[in-house]
């Protein structure tokens, strides 16, 4: 008799979120830099750094992404996104080159999720993005498939720790 207090449920995907997932709930909360498009009256207190009672237009600032999906609409520019460091093109560049070398844990457990997130923002950079994200996925699985295989009794927690939440998802079922 299975007696656990939490049944994992697995997080949706692309638009799609599923709201009873933990890593989905975790994933909403991550901050993406954001531009204001016009004046916010008596919501300083979002921006921590603002002296001010009000947001001015073309405050640059860092919301959480379930705020910053709910201000984004294409009709009504209320906020413009702008993309985290780790999706710009010198990180593009490294993640293309070599993904193994990079600590997505550290970067950002939600590397993947994130990513995928950002692409239904507008930006000219999306399908540079989709094709790192799919890359450094398929590079990095090879390599946590060749671990997890050749693994009998060794140490893999320095292989493990580096694992993006989607990577170390799909290792438990190896």
């Amino acid at each position: 008799m299975n007696m656990q207090s939490y049944f994992p449920v697995p997080p949706g995907v692309g638009m799609e979120e599923n709201f009873l997932s933990l890593d989905d709930i975790l994933l909403s909360h991550e901050r993406l830099p954001v531009r204001s498009d016009c004046a916010f009256p008596r919501l300083g207190f979002l921006e921590k750094s603002a002296d001010t009672q009000d947001i001015a237009e073309g405050t640059k600032m860092e919301l959480p992404l379930w705020l910053t999906k709910g201000l984004y609409e294409k009709k009504r520019k209320v906020v413009s996104v702008e993309l985290p460091k780790v999706y710009r093109e010198g990180w593009r560049t490294v993640f293309n080159a070599d993904p193994n070398v990079v600590d997505l844990h550290k970067m950002g457990p939600y590397y993947y999720s994130l990513g995928s997130q950002l692409l239904h923002f507008d930006s000219p950079e999306n399908p540079d993005i989709a094709q790192t994200l799919l890359q450094t996925f398929i590079g990095r699985f090879r390599r946590t498939m060749d671990s997890s295989q050749n693994a009998y009794n060794e140490d893999t927690s320095a292989v493990v720790e580096r694992l993006d939440s989607l990577e170390k998802g799909a290792s438990c079922l190896m």
